[in-house]
């Protein structure tokens, strides 16, 4: 088990495994998938005008008169039809819309050259900080030649003993599965993973013997979507989430299904033990984990995006179906979030509860009512506690310090000792180290500067590079600022924007702005190498933290969610004034680019402010609002987003929804919806309604067109040519229509 006890997250265990920090390697590779810019040389133009879009002709998509009434509100929904994926009228829309898209990107200028910089820049050596386990270093690694990134194993005292554990890349000609979760026994020799073909959230997890590198036979289970597995300390077998099949008329429910079961090694998983049984509510998540000396299992019940429930009981010898009636509450129904990591006989209790930044408790483990949680790290009045690591047998706290990265050290009783010393202002990307091992190892990036991970320890503040990712970029000429500007509340809100140190403040530069907001997520400071031909080319990008993210509490969190979901729109909307008004860019020259719930963001920017922004990438997005939770994983998000069935919450998620607000006659952006045919967890009938929308209402000659990637579910692929491709399609269609040039 580890030692990372991060606010928790719904999609699992609140401590994960071991290897989840590392897997920076495909971390990095989707990443750099998301937001890779390049710029090439284009026809001349003026400096104020964008490239002019070539005259589409799009199909004709027949409508329906199809609707609903909410609270005596009609919603009309005329292509609900394209909702059905599986449906061969369907099917066959979506090849004439490829066709056309394809038509369009493929005849783009310069697209030769766009793809050989993205060889260039994609095909390079990358790896992660190493995990450890035993006497084991775990890491993920892949070369230049590699299109997906390799497991590796090696002894600690020996970096020339290297050995592939498991290489994805096998599976290119099959499934194209994607490795997942990874979870190692306390002593390195086992190692628990899972597999998803096509990239999707769906999983299949196996054993695997470490030393010889085979699977163990008949270790097979299937419904490993929210697997988590957690070990026993003997390796014996491990306690998981299971996630039995849905019933084929509700598919939206199946998330409330979920149990926890026990695996022992060597038997039929079919027979696997519940130890506590389903909520039948999709909108909640559960996962356990046993301690790491085996004398204590926790439950968690996740209530939606911002609460959640603990649980736990004494485990004496194997987790059996005994346990089930056995759970004993440590929180229970309050409206706060709580991660706790058992070590030495104690509990180490992070919580915002009074406390939006978070602050640290810690209690015995045999005594854990809240009368004995003992305050060891207050709450701070400026930085968040994001995460707290046991490691060296010490307090290793995760800060965000005005959206970087501050990382302290202190005793198991909350003393500080010192604070690491970082190699600038950025993002701590990974952080790995075991409570009974003093060595610790970090990742460090900023927007300038290529990932690096350094290997230091608890009882010396001497620190060694033990790794850099080289990528043949010149950070030198260029400068990050960070500038704060008020929302339409009034609400300061931060945004970094990265360009040229000589930019002039004149309008007409090229920019993209890209934000997320939800679900307490921070955007801090990441490297993408695509971004420097754009920068050369005199381009720049903004990031701004809206809320609704978590960069500065809870609170900034709540702010953003429910009743209160247009406050990250206005925040956007304020970012890219901000940079219009004094003069980095302007309308005709700025796009915005978002993915998921940055793609309802990318929504909301194209339906509410249409004359702000060129060009819209809007990615696996969420843009139906009023039927969202009736598809893929979307009753999980109702705690986020809310429920057209409540009278309050439909008049909030009504105002905004994007598929709602297409206005016939309106001179949309150009816009360009990337959805993957795999995507089980945002339905691509958000994107396929949308674009037919768009496209039977927009006026003028901006493109609307739509891209499907195969082979990939909602993470996107992960082989380097597949992130090559995207690249070219995402950057060519934009630097087109924000008239990029080289100087």
């Amino acid at each position: 088990m580890a030692s990372n006890l991060p606010p928790p997250a719904p999609h699992g265990d609140p401590h994960p495994s071991f290897l989840g920090p590392i897997l920076f390697a495909i971390a990095f590779l989707v990443l750099a998938s998301l937001i890779f810019t390049v710029a090439i040389k284009s026809p001349s133009h003026t400096e104020t005008e964008s490239m002019p879009s070539l005259p589409l002709t799009y199909p004709a998509t027949r409508t329906v008169p199809a609707s609903d009434t909410y609270f005596g509100v009609k919603v009309s929904d005329p292509y609900r039809w394209l909702e059905d994926g599986k449906s061969p009228e369907v099917q066959s829309w979506l090849t004439i819309q490829n066709k056309l898209t394809r038509s369009y990107l493929d005849t783009l200028p310069g697209r030769d050259a766009l793809r050989q910089r993205y060889h260039q820049l994609l095909y390079i050596d990358t790896i992660s900080a190493p995990g450890r386990a035993g006497d084991r270093y775990f890491y993920m690694k892949r070369r230049s030649t590699d299109e997906k990134a390799i497991l590796y194993w090696r002894p600690v005292n020996d970096p020339g003993a290297e050995h592939v554990l498991i290489d994805p890349n096998q599976f290119v000609t099959t499934n194209n599965a994607s490795l997942g979760e990874t979870a190692t026994t306390l002593d390195g020799r086992l190692l628990a993973y899972t597999l998803k073909p096509n990239n999707a959230d769906e999983a299949t997890l196996y054993v695997k013997d470490v030393a010889s590198g085979n699977d163990l036979p008949g270790e097979v289970i299937d419904g490993a979507k929210y697997a988590d597995p957690s070990w026993l300390p003997d390796g014996s077998g491990f306690v998981y989430t299971y996630l039995p099949p849905a019933a084929p008329e509700h598919p939206e429910d199946r998330p409330g299904l979920a149990v926890i079961r026990y695996h022992k090694l060597g038997t039929d998983p079919k027979n696997d033990p519940v130890l506590h049984d389903k909520t039948g509510n999709p909108t909640k998540f559960v996962s356990a984990y046993v301690s790491r000396d085996g004398k204590w299992i926790f439950f968690v019940q996740q209530n939606g995006w911002d609460k959640n429930d603990l649980y736990y009981q004494p485990l004496n010898g194997e987790p059996t179906t005994a346990l089930v009636g056995g759970w004993k509450p440590i929180v229970k129904d309050k409206n706060f979030l709580y991660s706790l990591y058992p070590w030495k006989g104690d509990a180490y209790i992070l919580t915002n509860e009074d406390a939006t930044r978070y602050h640290l408790f810690k209690a015995p483990l045999d005594h854990l009512e809240h009368s004995q949680w003992r305050e060891i790290v207050p709450e701070s009045p400026t930085i968040v506690l994001q995460g707290v690591s046991v490691i060296g047998d010490h307090l290793v706290l995760d800060e965000l310090d005005h959206v970087t990265s501050r990382i302290e050290i202190r005793d198991l009783d909350g003393h500080f000792i010192r604070t690491l010393d970082l190699p600038g202002l950025g993002s701590v990307s990974e952080l790995s180290g075991e409570p009974d091992h003093d060595e610790l190892f970090y990742g460090f990036v900023n927007f300038t500067t290529p990932p690096e991970i350094f290997q230091t320890s608890i009882s010396n503040p001497e620190q060694k590079l033990w790794d850099k990712i080289k990528i043949p970029v010149d950070p030198s000429p260029y400068v990050v600022e960070q500038v704060f500007f008020p929302s339409k509340d009034g609400t300061k809100i931060p945004m970094f924007i990265v360009h040229r140190k000589d930019i002039i403040l004149d309008g007409s530069t090229p920019f993209l702005l890209t934000g997320y907001g939800g679900f307490g997520i921070s955007e801090t400071p990441y490297f993408s190498p695509g971004f420097y031909p754009f920068l050369e080319a005199g381009g720049g990008y903004a990031v701004v933290n809206l809320r609704g993210g978590g960069e500065f509490g809870e609170q900034w969190h709540q702010d953003g969610m429910l009743l209160k979901k247009q406050n990250v729109f206005d925040d956007c909307i304020a970012a890219a004034e901000y940079l219009v008004n004094n003069g980095y860019t302007s309308p005709n020259r700025l796009a915005f680019r978002g993915g998921s719930n940055g793609g309802l963001l990318a929504g909301a920017m194209l339906t509410q402010r249409p004359d702000l922004f060129r060009a819209i990438i809007c990615e696996v997005p969420l843009l139906d609002m009023i039927r969202y939770d009736q598809f893929g994983s979307g009753k999980t998000w109702v705690p986020e987003y809310g429920s057209p069935d409540d009278p309050e919450q439909f008049k909030a998620l009504y105002a905004y929804s994007p598929y709602h607000h297409v206005v016939p006659g309106t001179k949309y952006p150009a816009v360009l919806f990337c959805t993957a045919a795999n995507d089980d967890r945002v339905d691509p009938m958000h994107a396929r309604k949308m674009a037919a929308e768009l496209q039977a209402d927009t006026v003028g000659t901006n493109p609307i067109l739509v891209r499907v990637e195969t082979q990939s579910g909602h993470g996107g692929g992960d082989q380097v040519k597949k992130t090559v491709e995207y690249g070219t399609d995402i950057w060519g269609f934009l630097i087109h229509e924000l008239g990029a040039k080289t100087p």
